[in-house]
């Protein structure tokens, strides 16, 4: 008990922080907002949540080293709050739009992160395999995320109007490139022409044929043809680059050649540090 000098005043009671059990958590949180558009924590992925929410159910519900299974991970802020928070992890996705997006923030949040994806082509088979068994737009999204491209058209509705995805580079993202997926065995001269075309409509710089099948001979020489694009103060690169796929396997984002390119198909995750002064639950 706290006894005041003055003989009128009130007693009171002091209850230290490390002797108080705290007040239990209500189930209605408004204390953490929405990402609005232009948060910095947003990735561009629709339905992203907020990490601090996925931290605070984990705090809640499981201990330093638990396992969490997320079975519809979408961009992965459970995982990534499972990461910080020094718990084990499972994540399952059916698209690998959001495999490949989960797969950058962890490594652009945890750096010496270490985890195995499944379910992805591991080889050149793999990918053959994955565009054969009716899931040529999964496929394309796979691709796409070899090079960090980001896929022109997220919901496939309507057409894409020869724009399978971009990628922007330049100082001041002025540049654009436009990629063209190509899985089937029967490509030639004129698609290339075709990008050609699709870069000129647009007013693209630079078109991107990422091919499952090695390009023959007359493709090579029509892109070629295409010339090159200058942006000041960086070396000439050809405006039409032809790109296999077991070079993008091997490559990721090198196989493509830009001038000042920009990393970010999805905005970069911040680099996280990971608590370690959370206490354990009797659970």
């Amino acid at each position: 008990m706290f006894f005041p000098q003055k003989q009128d005043a009130r007693l009171r009671k002091k209850i230290y922080l490390d002797e108080s059990p705290g007040v239990p958590l209500t189930d209605i949180w408004d204390d953490l907002p929405p990402i609005h558009a232009s948060a910095a924590e947003r990735l561009g992925y629709p339905t992203q949540k907020p990490v601090a929410l996925l931290e605070r159910i984990l705090s809640a519900s499981s201990n330093p080293g638990d396992v969490v299974l997320d079975p519809f991970c979408g961009c992965g802020t459970t995982v990534h709050a499972a990461e910080k928070l020094g718990r084990q992890w499972i994540g399952i996705d059916v698209t690998h739009l959001a495999i490949g997006l989960i797969e950058k923030r962890l490594r652009d949040a945890f750096p010496e992160v270490a985890f195995t994806t499944h379910g992805v082509p591991q080889d050149i088979d793999g990918a053959r395999d994955l565009a054969t068994r009716g899931k040529y737009h999964e496929f394309e999204k796979w691709a796409l995320s070899l090079i960090a491209a980001q896929p022109g058209n997220l919901s496939r509705k309507g057409a894409d109007k020869g724009i399978d995805g971009n990628i922007w580079f330049g100082p001041k993202s002025e540049g654009r490139a436009i990629v063209s997926v190509k899985a089937g065995d029967n490509v030639g001269v004129a698609q290339v022409r075709d990008l050609r075309g699709v870069i000129e409509r647009e007013g693209a710089q630079i078109g991107i044929f990422l091919t499952l099948t090695p390009p023959t001979k007359p493709m090579v020489t029509e892109a070629a043809a295409a010339g090159q694009f200058d942006l000041d103060g960086f070396s000439p690169v050809p405006r039409i680059q032809i790109v296999t796929v077991d070079e993008a396997m091997k490559l990721h984002h090198r196989a493509v050649d830009l001038p000042a390119r920009r990393d970010d198909a999805f905005r970069k995750a911040a680099r996280e540090a990971r608590p370690d002064n959370q206490g354990r639950f009797d659970l």
